[in-house]
């Protein structure tokens, strides 16, 4: 009996396969490294790579493994400037007296 026609409920691997592909229902066993092989027709269907990083989510009823998206690379010319600041160069020391003195004011607003 197909699991999708039971009493009218879908499965849920039926609902995340990709369309036109049946779902992968394939066994793989965990190691004493704590390693688990993800079976070739599943690597191969998803275009899973070696190196492939993924996200491992804890569920209600397992865990979801999911490919980690990395983000796009960066050029220091690209971020340079972000913070906003306008003006002289300010030293560390100069940074840590006006944050200490913001502290001060708001803990003397009760805000800390």
């Amino acid at each position: 009996m197909n699991i999708g026609a039971r009493a009218g409920t879908m499965s849920y691997l039926r609902l995340t396969a990709p369309p036109g592909e049946p779902p992968p229902m394939e066994k793989t066993r965990l190691s004493s490294k704590g390693q688990l092989v993800l079976p070739k027709a599943i690597r191969e269907a998803r275009q899973w790579d070696e190196g492939t990083e993924f996200v491992v989510e804890m569920v209600a009823d397992g865990v979801l493994l999911r490919p980690a998206r990395p983000f796009p690379a960066t050029r220091l010319e690209d971020v340079v400037g972000s913070a906003g600041h306008r003006g002289r160069p300010v030293s560390a020391e100069d940074m840590a007296r006006a944050i200490a003195k913001g502290v001060k004011v708001r803990r003397g607003r009760g805000r800390y």
